[in-house]
């Protein structure tokens, strides 16, 4: 029996990964054939072919983003998210075996929850949007971040290195951000007609002001309109082809457009002006609180929504290429649980198996290359134990973060930024605050697992 699979998660580099492999161990256990196709940040690899199609039994599809899946439409089909991939492959290829042709099994959207398949499948679209940001996000942050190296306002000078670098990372990369963001939450919700107007929403979101609230408000309100749009409008066979190409897009495009300017635009503008000047005059004790928030999100579900959603918030604050004390506690705090639980198998040889003392020097690595999932085998394994641990040490360094008021220029990667001039703001008191919460985590672990 040969069984296909597709993995792919929001960011399309660990969970896509795991889940892929989680699938692999399974299925040789059981000794059934797989094959399994990752969506990730570089593209599909390992595509699923023609043959493939004709010669499998059912497709499992661990997705928590939008994937064609048309070509699946012969096969039955068990759909799960990634993390249910990576946490129970084995009862997914066991359901896939048992399935007969043309059965369809649903577990994410559960046909008897129907408010519950609306939050997943809200969560799916938001998540599809930004899978497809993050790349625009990092690869504009750290432009922007090797513009400050000749100095923090070295860009200020027209013509020069810095002014390049800072147009190509924030007027480029950074001002796609948001078009990006609404145009891919419309298109997992409608397909094609959805991209124009929500990239045309998101970009109206950014010149009134709406910033990324605006933006995933524009790249909902897109979508829906376009596939109501698309349900409600028929047109005869002889003029079907005008559909794609002139009736979806104006009229999706003027209604979301309109909507933005007259209704969403003005408030949602006051809302983040708000925010911003609470996020300004935050100080002392406010400050260490929110930093404790940001590390207790970071690592409770460790690139989950949860996660996402306090990465998503710290990338906003950098919307204007200025250096952040948020996004520098969201991602120290990330940094920590797989340090913390890699420090742990150093410390507590005893109580970890050879399998995990290996997985520990993964997780450093993904640690310090700020991959949260990382910790997600030893919080499967023992989460009572590991994911309370990992929440108090990201807890710690994020508030330190907040209270040493060290900022950070760059949205990702982990110490291989540190060394850029001006990228971060504190070094020293930054790099303490990190360390400090890998130790707190990983004697938090070394005291709480028992011995094996």
């Amino acid at each position: 029996m040969k069984i296909l699979a597709v993995t792919s998660c929001p960011t399309g580099i660990a969970h896509t990964y795991m889940a892929a492999e989680a699938l692999q161990i399974a299925a040789k256990e059981l000794g059934v054939d797989i094959k399994v196709e990752t969506r990730g940040s570089v593209g599909a690899e390992n595509e699923i072919t023609e043959k493939d199609l004709r010669e499998a039994h059912a497709v499992i599809l661990a997705v928590d983003t939008k994937v064609e899946e048309e070509k699946f439409s012969n096969l039955p089909i068990v759909r799960s998210s990634v993390k249910d991939a990576i946490k129970d492959a084995k009862s997914l290829i066991q359901k896939a075996m048992a399935m007969q042709k043309k059965e369809y099994v649903d577990k994410v959207f559960d046909a008897k929850n129907e408010s519950k398949q609306k939050l997943t499948g809200a969560y799916k679209h938001l998540m599809t949007g930004v899978s497809y940001m993050i790349p625009f996000v990092v690869a504009g942050g750290i432009l922007i971040a090797l513009s400050f190296v000749f100095g923090i306002k070295a860009f200020e000078q027209k013509g020069t290195l810095a002014a390049a670098l800072m147009d190509i990372g924030g007027g480029g990369a950074f001002s796609l951000m948001v078009p990006i963001l609404a145009g891919y939450i419309a298109f997992s919700i409608a397909d094609r007609p959805g991209l124009v107007p929500g990239m045309v929403g998101g970009v109206l979101a950014g010149k009134l002001g709406a910033g990324f609230l605006g933006g995933i408000i524009a790249g909902f309100a897109a979508g829906y309109v376009a596939a109501w749009l698309k349900k409600v409008i028929k047109l005869p066979k002889t003029m079907e082809g005008l559909m794609p190409v002139l009736i979806l897009p104006l009229l999706s495009t003027a209604i979301v457009g309109l909507g933005m300017i007259y209704i969403i635009g003005g408030p949602v503008s006051a809302i983040n002006t708000a925010m911003a000047n609470w996020l300004k005059n935050m100080s002392g004790g406010s400050a260490i609180t929110l930093g404790i928030v940001l590390g207790l999100m970071m690592a409770f579900d460790m690139g989950g929504p949860v996660n996402k959603a306090a990465y998503t918030f710290a990338v906003s604050t950098l919307a204007a290429g200025q250096p952040s004390m948020i996004m520098a506690a969201v991602m120290a705090a990330g940094m920590t649980p797989p340090l913390g639980v890699a420090l742990a198998t150093i410390l507590a040889k005893d109580k970890f198996t050879v399998e995990e003392k290996e997985a520990g020097k993964a997780a450093f690595f993904l640690g310090i290359s700020f991959i949260t999932e990382g910790a997600i085998p030893f919080a499967a394994a023992d989460p009572l134990r590991i994911i309370p641990s990992i929440m108090v040490g990201s807890a710690v360094t994020g508030a330190l973060s907040m209270a040493f008021k060290c900022t950070l220029a760059v949205p990702h990667g982990g110490i291989f930024v540190l060394p850029i001039p001006n990228a971060v703001g504190g070094l020293l008191l930054y790099t303490l605050a990190i360390i400090i919460g890998t130790i707190v985590t990983g004697l938090m672990i070394s005291a709480l697992k028992p011995k094996r």
